[in-house]
């Protein structure tokens, strides 16, 4: 049985769904190959008008992602949060669970990034502290 895609070759999916969600579907390695390629389809999405209700990066058929996928991330993260877009990561492979955990970055991929500052948060308490620094970082 063969698949519809080889999951070692780099590949994106884009859609806006009826609700305003935009999608990404990543298919292979996020890397210094890759990265940049992520980070405009981001932008591409998130510059539409009205901005996306939220963003979800569908991670199911990443393979790998570096130092550089991780930076394409954190790009993607910052944009989401200037455009007042919500940004989720669904189904994150173990590799990316591990990088994520390892540099302190997880939290920020739960859909929060668009929330405001005085707006309630899951607690219902406004005004959230923000996200812990990165260990080894004061």
């Amino acid at each position: 049985m063969s698949s519809a895609f080889d999951d070692s070759v780099f590949h994106l999916d884009t859609a806006l769904d009826a609700t305003g969600d935009a999608h990404i579907r990543i298919t292979g390695d996020l890397d210094w190959d890759s990265a940049d390629e992520l980070s405009e389809a981001a932008r591409a999405l998130l510059r539409a008008d009205p901005a996306p209700r939220r963003l979800r990066l569908d991670c199911a058929r990443l393979t790998l992602c570096d130092s550089l996928g991780l930076a394409s991330l954190l790009m993607v993260h910052r944009a989401s949060g200037e455009a007042g877009t919500p940004l989720h990561l669904d189904n994150r492979p173990e590799v990316l669970r591990r990088l994520l955990d390892l540099t302190g970055t997880a939290e920020l991929f739960d859909g929060s990034a668009g929330r405001a500052a005085d707006a309630p948060d899951a607690s219902g308490e406004a005004g959230a502290a923000p996200p812990p620094a990165p260990p080894g970082r004061t």
